[in-house]
């Protein structure tokens, strides 16, 4: 696999002149993550032609842009990424390729005052809630108008109506979490994913690994968190599609050993989205599936299909 540094060479090496003219063909964006790349479709529709660099299991945290992504990159005419450290590893990478491509860090539009910092870290999962994630939606609004300025009215309306489906996910949020018995609203996951989902839907979260999947999880946590899950008798604890169940299933097996039964609650989505072409594979499917998936493995009455009944579909 090629290091970086070659990765970086190979970047300046390549000639402007890659990049394809606007009229010769739609515009060309790249969107590190399918949260993002849902937005991009959602209002730009067939107007551009979008490529995803991370699918569905594929931990933002950790990736590193292979040689295809590099091409994708150089070429694009815009480049739409998360932000607040998400892509850890792409990090220098973006920030070379932004000296000739445009490149917009989506989630870095969330007001200041509402984004959750850890020591010297931001906390980059605000896609988690959905009126935090509708600013995100409107930074890409803004870079595809600026890209498609005599569609402006056209990508207007669709944005609307993406963030209208965003309002209603919302409330449906609220409603079916706070079905949740107040002793029960305890979500223990593989990492610190749900921070926001946390502080605006009133949970306290436990994530085992910290807020980035690179950082390790101890054996005081693990015993720290076998502690809380007896003596708070909570009965689940959730998966993550992107991140492995190993440290999760030696919180099970700790708290058997105590005499406490802990299940798994179900399989969250995280930091990717469903498998292409189902409906969680949509953001707002995403989120649906995580708010109907906790609030009933912990306690709520939660219509079986979900919001639209379409989950599993």
């Amino acid at each position: 696999m090629p290091s970086r540094r070659t990765l970086l060479t190979t970047l300046a090496a390549l000639p402007l002149a890659t990049v394809p003219a606007l009229a010769a063909s739609r515009p060309s964006i790249v969107a590190t993550t399918g949260m993002i790349a849902d937005a991009v479709a959602g209002i730009a529709g067939d107007r551009v032609n979008l490529t995803t660099l991370m699918g569905p299991g594929v931990d933002p945290h950790g990736y590193r842009q292979t040689r295809s992504d590099i091409v994708a990159l150089t070429r694009a005419d815009l480049v739409l990424c998360n932000g607040l450290h998400l892509e850890a590893q792409m990090t220098e990478f973006l920030d070379r390729l932004a000296a000739r491509t445009r490149v917009v860090a989506v989630a870095e539009a969330v007001p200041e005052n509402l984004v959750i910092h850890r020591s010297t870290r931001s906390d980059p999962h605000v896609w988690m809630v959905p009126s935090l994630w509708r600013h995100a939606v409107g930074a890409v609004e803004m870079a595809l108008t600026a890209l498609l300025p005599d569609q402006t009215d056209a990508l207007r309306a669709n944005a609307q109506a993406y963030l209208a489906q965003m309002d209603r996910l919302q409330t449906y949020a609220q409603d079916m979490l706070t079905g949740v018995p107040e002793a029960a609203r305890v979500l223990v996951t593989a990492h610190d994913a749900f921070g926001y989902f946390g502080r605006d839907f009133g949970f306290q979260v436990e994530g085992i690994q910290g807020i980035s999947t690179e950082s390790e999880a101890g054996l005081n946590r693990i015993r720290s968190l076998t502690d809380l899950l007896v003596d708070r008798q909570i009965g689940a604890v959730f998966v993550e599609s992107s991140v492995s169940d190993r440290n999760l299933r030696a919180l099970i097996e700790g708290a058997a050993a105590r005499g406490h039964r802990v299940t798994v609650g179900g399989e969250l989505y995280s930091d990717a989205m469903g498998a292409p072409g189902t409906y969680e594979a949509t953001y707002v499917g995403m989120i649906d599936h995580n708010v109907t998936t906790i609030a009933g493995a912990l306690g709520a009455d939660v219509p079986a299909r979900g919001m639209t009944g379409r989950l599993g579909a």
